[in-house]
């Protein structure tokens, strides 16, 4: 089976591929031939994740799925959330998001917070959705080399790494995105659809 994963983000490219082990061919928005940015507008993380999604089929005729993830801090009473990847304002930058969230931390200790992942998948015009979750904390300063975004600062409940610090294989088996793309696959594997 090939599906489109409608993003222009290459590393989650990279850390669906892997979880999918193969299963299914993932076919990006350049393969597709979709050179635009996908529209956004959405209050809600699934609401932004199906509106990527139906923009894709609609315009372009493919099976595929798009996601949205958004980091949602107690003491901050939920955002970045929806806004994550735009918290510090355009143009995105992880660098400027991180900074920015570790500046609003800087004299919390309340510290907890879950990295929530939804997939909007559209096959043969049919609309499903799955979500992940993955709750820990924010630690002080960013560690790690690995991942993306705000990975340096999310440390995983029940571990001592943060998510950057982390392998591509051990991230996938307790993050957020890595939940929801296995509920994902599981719904791809019974072939209930």
């Amino acid at each position: 089976m090939k599906i489109c994963f409608a993003t222009n983000n290459t590393k989650k490219v990279e850390e669906v591929a892997a979880a999918l082990e193969g299963l299914i061919e993932i076919v990006s928005l350049r393969d597709i031939g979709c050179q635009e940015e996908l529209p956004e507008t959405g209050d809600t993380l699934d609401a932004n994740a199906f509106e990527k999604a139906r923009y894709v089929f609609e315009h372009f005729g493919v099976n595929c799925f798009a996601d949205d993830t958004g980091l949602e801090v107690v003491a901050l009473n939920g955002a970045p959330g929806v806004y994550s990847g735009r918290f510090a304002g355009e143009p995105r930058s992880d660098t400027r998001n991180l900074s920015l969230l570790l500046e609003k931390m800087k004299d919390q200790t309340e510290r907890s917070a879950r990295f929530r992942t939804v997939i909007a998948l559209i096959l043969d015009g049919k609309e499903y959705q799955f979500e992940g979750i993955a709750e820990g904390e924010i630690t002080s300063s960013p560690s790690g080399e690995g991942g993306f975004g705000y990975d340096p600062i999310f440390q995983p409940q029940g571990h001592v790494r943060t998510f950057a610090m982390l392998s591509l294989e051990e991230k996938n088996e307790i993050s957020h995105r890595g939940k929801a793309v296995k509920a994902l696959l599981n719904f791809l594997r019974a072939g209930k659809f």
